[in-house]
């Protein structure tokens, strides 16, 4: 009988999309749905099921039991090229009673593009009340280095990440562009009053952050009113950084990494002024999706960031110490596959999206 059991249990382990309590790394990875297009973000609805939105330009729920549902209706046109598409969807903190959403997405044309931020209604088929609350300036041609990523602070303003453009580098150094930064807005679009240059006398009054090049993580640690983030380096020299208001964080200033040619970005890899990341990749990792755990599910890995990785096709787990990164694991190579975003659910679980035109969403559980 004792054989018998251990046989059934070994059936259904096998059936997860990996067993790992045999081989001793105790959690086990779940495919929850498949067959997404190039999934970008997920977010955790109150009833357990999940709202996805996709490079493609499209926002879909999956239900808690991993059924597919249509692409929701009335969402607003994107520019999908290259990097552009959707981005992050983000869910108000009165979502409950409101049913409210924030979407951010390239937005533009070949010639004129940014990202934009819009706030809607989430309705069971499609979206209501569709309003852009904002868009970066200024425009660019090119349909790269976007940012995108959104989070909610303390105070219920929302901060957002911005790329350079790829070819405007320059403007992640300009106070008074929007290229390139960590911009903080409140929910309705409007400039919080104690923005760094609120005023616009010594810079634009969205920018939070600046000396960016392209920030495909953020995550806030409420506890702790912590915000960190990460972004791309060129050729070497992905980067997490702790964000603080008003501060210069070098790109193309300083950089520990150079240009795909080869040549230097500049000869320092810091300054004075400048804040200094607590973590670097060379060579780079081509980080995106960034989470905070601090879930009692996996007790070992709170207070932990997670961090996805395109290039390697993996998950690398920091562990903080004093503000700094004391030590580093690589996690879920197991997967194969390019990892595009990482989160933690209301559950204390860990969820993974995976980047390809057949992508999946993956449970991280014991």
């Amino acid at each position: 009988m004792r054989l018998v059991v251990v046989f059934i249990l070994a059936f259904f382990a096998g059936n997860a999309y990996s067993a790992d309590a045999a081989d001793g790394k105790g959690y086990q990875l779940e495919t929850i749905a498949g067959g997404l297009n190039y999934p970008w973000c997920v977010a955790f609805l109150p009833n357990g099921d999940f709202l996805l939105s996709m490079r493609s330009g499209e926002l879909r729920r999956v239900s808690a039991e991993g059924q597919v549902g249509e692409p929701l209706a009335n969402t607003p046109p994107t520019y999908v090229k290259s990097q552009g598409g959707y981005f992050d969807v983000m869910l108000d903190p009165g979502f409950v009673d409101n049913q409210i959403i924030y979407l951010s997405f390239a937005h533009g044309s070949k010639k004129a593009n940014a990202t934009r931020i819009v706030r809607a209604r989430l309705g069971d088929t499609q979206l209501h009340d569709v309003t852009p609350i904002y868009t970066v300036e200024p425009t660019k041609d090119t349909p790269t280095h976007y940012g995108g990523r959104m989070v909610f602070l303390n105070d219920g303003t929302i901060a957002m990440t911005t790329g350079d453009g790829f070819q405007y580098r320059e403007a992640s150094q300009d106070p008074f562009s929007q290229l390139g930064k960590i911009i903080r807005i409140n929910n309705d679009g409007s400039v919080p009053a104690d923005n760094p240059f609120a005023d616009g006398n010594k810079g634009d009054p969205y920018v939070y952050s600046l000396g960016h090049r392209s920030p495909q993580g953020l995550v806030y640690d409420a506890e702790s009113d912590v915000l960190y983030m990460h972004e791309h380096g060129p050729k070497g020299g992905d980067e997490v950084n702790i964000v603080q208001a008003g501060k210069n964080y070098g790109w193309p200033a300083t950089s520990h990494g150079v240009n795909y040619t080869g040549a230097r970005v500049s000869p320092y890899k810091e300054l004075p002024g400048i804040e200094a990341p607590i973590k670097v990749w060379t060579p780079s990792i081509a980080p995106s999706g960034l989470a905070l755990y601090q879930g009692d599910v996996f007790p070992q890995w709170r207070g932990g960031l997670f961090v996805g990785a395109l290039k390697f096709k993996q998950v690398h787990r920091l562990s903080l110490k004093d503000g700094k990164v004391s030590n580093e694991d690589i996690m879920f190579e197991e997967l194969g596959v390019r990892i595009r975003d990482v989160r933690t659910g209301p559950d204390g679980l860990l969820y993974i999206l995976t980047d390809s035109k057949k992508g999946k969403l993956i449970r991280v559980k014991p």
